[in-house]
């Protein structure tokens, strides 16, 4: 493969580091460094501790696992919001997806991920069992698993309705609205929309 040459170490490490990134391509990550590298010097370092201080800084919802500043994340803390519902979703990033549509108001659980034994990801690894807990002490009436329909995340919905299917709540999943192996933050919001309101009981 051709690699491109570069006047400078500093900027090649730069280069290194935006491509490090998912999506970024070399050419792209070349352009974000050279534009950087254009604006102010305290354009650029306030760029640089804003991520710094996202990791070194950021904090987790005690209840759902969403990204909050300090304490219960502003959905949680929510009272107009019908905290007998709660989605179970991989990531934040589903969690902005399904926000998006306006179609939903009950409360989230983060998993952190989905089982993938490829990955060495087993359910220990995720917050199942944080889940669980809510589900016996919080009032929960209904859980909808939206996860990816990949069968990784078919392989998690399945492991967690065996977890909580002895409990007395509903548990219920996306409507196929959703095509099988498609990535929710990927899906159009007025699909994914109409998917939660027609959402069905889980049959495993």
């Amino acid at each position: 493969m051709f690699k491109q040459n570069y006047s400078s170490s500093l900027l090649e490490e730069a280069v290194d580091q935006f491509s490090s990134l998912p999506g970024i391509g070399r050419k792209t990550a070349l352009r974000l460094a050279l534009h950087l590298l254009k604006q102010p010097k305290e354009n650029v370092e306030r760029f640089s501790r804003s991520f710094t201080n996202l990791k070194n800084e950021v904090k987790f919802c005690p209840v759902c696992n969403m990204i909050a500043d300090g304490g219960l994340c502003p959905i949680c803390n929510d009272r107009t919001r019908d905290h007998s519902l709660v989605c179970v979703v991989e990531s934040l990033r589903d969690v902005l997806s399904i926000e998006n549509t306006g179609q939903y108001r009950g409360l989230y659980h983060i998993l952190g991920g989905i089982i993938s034994p490829m990955d060495g990801v087993g359910p220990s690894d995720l917050h199942i069992r944080e889940l669980i807990e809510r589900i016996k002490s919080e009032g929960v009436k209904e859980v909808l698993l939206a996860l990816n329909t990949g069968m990784e995340g078919e392989t998690t919905s399945f492991y967690i309705y065996k977890q909580i299917s002895s409990y007395p709540i509903d548990i219920t999943t996306i409507a196929r609205g959703v095509g099988f192996g498609d990535d929710l933050e990927y899906t159009d919001e007025l699909t994914l929309g109409r998917s939660i309101q027609n959402r069905q009981i889980f049959k495993p």
